[in-house]
């Protein structure tokens, strides 16, 4: 199956039911009308692009439907497309141009974040790049253990610690083990940190200024991995995580088991803060680099 046809299948219950429900809509008007985009956005609520997003869309489908003279409701649906992909260009590429750099994989328990981890340090490998995972999650029993399957997979180090240890000694260990190996890629994993836990927010913060320190002028990637099935819970986590890191990418798991599809435009929109990959099933190739094109064509297929 093409990269294409990945992502096609893996928003099919978002295009089902959002863009399927969109399009049956406007088919159901004569004109173009305030009824019209009254229910529109109440569709792309229920799609999880979210009441703000979902109004700013409205708005500016309105001020194009005035300035370009539309008449037929059927036009509506292309607008909505282009609209959507202008919402969700941004760089979506790895910053990774100092050697070591960086990635910091932040996301609460459960969200996948384990696994993004192993697939990203697949690709990096594949790319020929030399990878050392930091195991800093050493509150979850067994959390190093599935981590390190997962460097073995990939043909990677790891630096880990004893459960329960402190995290930011880890961080420490694999900043200095980094240095000494010349690697290319440092990549960490961290606890399933739960936003209203202030403490371990404050942990984060400690790991974050252990780099800051050990590598002044490294390139960074401070990746959050979100559950793309918890549609609108999602934004709220990364906008708790914005607040303790300068989040520069987002990642979404499980798209393909969710009809919540519309949480990449809501968290594009109200963050600014780009999507960087997609995982749109479970083996090692389908975390997915993510391309607005190839998203939004893939959301509106067959439309």
């Amino acid at each position: 199956m093409g990269l294409f046809s990945k992502i096609k299948e893996g928003l099919k219950k978002t295009r089902d039911s959002v863009v399927g429900q969109i399009d049956s809509m406007l088919k159901s008007f004569t004109k173009i009308d305030d009824d019209l985009f009254e229910e529109l956005e109440e569709l792309l609520v229920m799609g999880d692009v979210g009441i703000n997003t979902a109004q700013r869309i409205c708005e500016e489908l309105k001020a194009r439907v005035k300035r370009d003279g539309v008449k037929d409701p059927n036009q509506i649906m292309g607008m909505l497309r282009n609209v959507v992909r202008e919402m969700l260009e941004g760089d979506t590429s790895l910053h990774l141009a100092t050697k070591p750099s960086i990635i910091l994989v932040i996301g609460v328990n459960g969200v996948g974040k384990t696994t993004t981890i192993g697939k990203i340090s697949a690709r990096l490998t594949r790319e020929g790049k030399k990878v050392v995972i930091a195991a800093a999650d050493t509150f979850r029993a067994a959390a190093g253990d599935q981590l390190e399957e997962w460097a073995n997979r990939a043909g990677v180090d790891m630096i880990g610690g004893v459960e329960g240890s402190d995290p930011a000694s880890v961080i420490y260990d694999a900043v200095n083990a980094a240095k000494a190996r010349h690697v290319d890629v440092l990549l960490c994993d961290t606890a399933g940190r739960l936003h209203n836990k202030k403490n371990l927010m404050e942990e984060l913060r400690k790991m974050n200024r252990i780099i800051d320190r050990e590598f002044p002028g490294v390139h960074r990637e401070n990746l959050v991995v979100l559950d793309g099935t918890t549609g609108q819970n999602a934004l709220v986590q990364a906008r708790e995580f914005a607040q303790v890191m300068d989040l520069t990418g987002i990642i979404l798991t499980k798209m393909d088991g969710t009809a919540k599809g519309g949480i990449a435009v809501a968290i594009q929109s109200e963050l600014h803060v780009p999507v960087k990959y997609i995982g749109v099933g479970e083996k090692i190739e389908d975390l997915q680099k993510f391309d607005p094109n190839s998203y939004v064509n893939a959301l509106f297929a067959d439309f």
